[in-house]
């Protein structure tokens, strides 16, 4: 069902006028848009720069760490959501990972959304059988709509993640699938995580207890980037102490030579994972939850 973000009335129609109020979202750069007033805002600005799309979308087709997270998050939508027919992508970005699971479940229902219509650019060309959604995260016009919801490298850019995380709940239908991707271990915590506009990183016990603060119910929780924490952990050493402003495309740029490598050390490690194995630590955590039938 759809629901009025004005006045809390749940409906099932084409459109999106409210039949009670009559409200009807904006539109912004040919998008439906249900947070316009965000878009260039200092709160938006917060949580990334949109700037920055065109960079990511540039780079997510040849990075190593895309495309592994890529694999382990259309592993997990078919082993924890095999039945599932409609999916909404929180926070879709430039739509690398929608496009991701349009072609891994063609005839899903694929939803994403954005807070930045800088990015929704993007995923139109990517995914062009989506529909694209301008949108607050703590405040999704849904209501028990969803078979899966997916959220990767979101969570950690609100600073009110549990209220993202009930809004998210809500969307689901009850027995409905969350799926999330976010970084890990507060130690770790780098001049990279600033350039993004990270509120915080996650240990699993963090994680694990908003989780259930938000009416879901964990049923896998696993670190990733496991067997590239050491080489991690000592880069952000590295960032830390030096006195040059942090460049991420530079980062990248060193880390070309050992692309290959850590692609086959990745594809290693899902395969772990894919044999039910929880990896105890890691530079992301991925989390698998369900909104128990009956939890309001």
């Amino acid at each position: 069902m759809r629901r009025c973000l004005d006045c809390g009335q749940t409906f099932t129609a084409d459109g999106w006028t409210c039949p009670r109020c009559g409200r009807a979202p904006a539109e912004r750069d040919g998008l439906t848009a249900f947070a316009p007033e965000l878009v260039d805002g200092e709160e938006g600005k917060g949580g990334f720069e949109a700037e920055a799309f065109a960079g990511l979308a540039a780079l997510e087709e040849g990075c190593f760490w895309f495309q592994a997270r890529n694999d382990l998050i259309v592993w997990a939508l078919d082993k924890y959501a095999p039945r599932a027919r409609s999916f909404l992508e929180v926070g879709c970005g430039t739509g690398f990972v929608l496009a991701a699971v349009a072609g891994a479940r063609p005839g899903m229902r694929l939803v994403g959304s954005e807070l930045f219509t800088a990015g929704l650019r993007y995923a139109v060309p990517r995914v062009p059988g989506a529909e694209l959604l301008q949108m607050d995260a703590r405040r999704i016009p849904y209501e028990e709509e969803f078979d899966a919801i997916g959220a990767f490298d979101v969570l950690e850019h609100v600073e009110a993640d549990s209220e993202a995380l009930a809004e998210s709940r809500r969307a689901l239908r009850p027995g409905g699938v969350l799926l999330m991707t976010v970084p890990q271990h507060p130690r770790l915590w780098s001049a990279a995580d600033d350039y993004a506009h990270h509120v915080r990183r996650y240990t699993r016990r963090e994680l694990v207890a908003k989780l259930r603060g938000a009416g879901l119910q964990p049923v896998r929780v696993t670190s990733f980037v496991t067997f590239l924490l050491p080489p991690m952990a000592l880069s952000r050493w590295i960032e830390r102490r030096s006195r040059d402003t942090y460049n991420p495309m530079v980062e990248h740029r060193r880390g070309a030579a050992f692309r290959r490598p850590s692609a086959a050390v990745m594809r290693a490690e899902g395969a772990i994972i894919r044999r039910g194995v929880s990896l105890p630590a890691g530079g992301s955590l991925l989390a698998v939850a369900i909104r128990a039938a009956g939890n309001r």
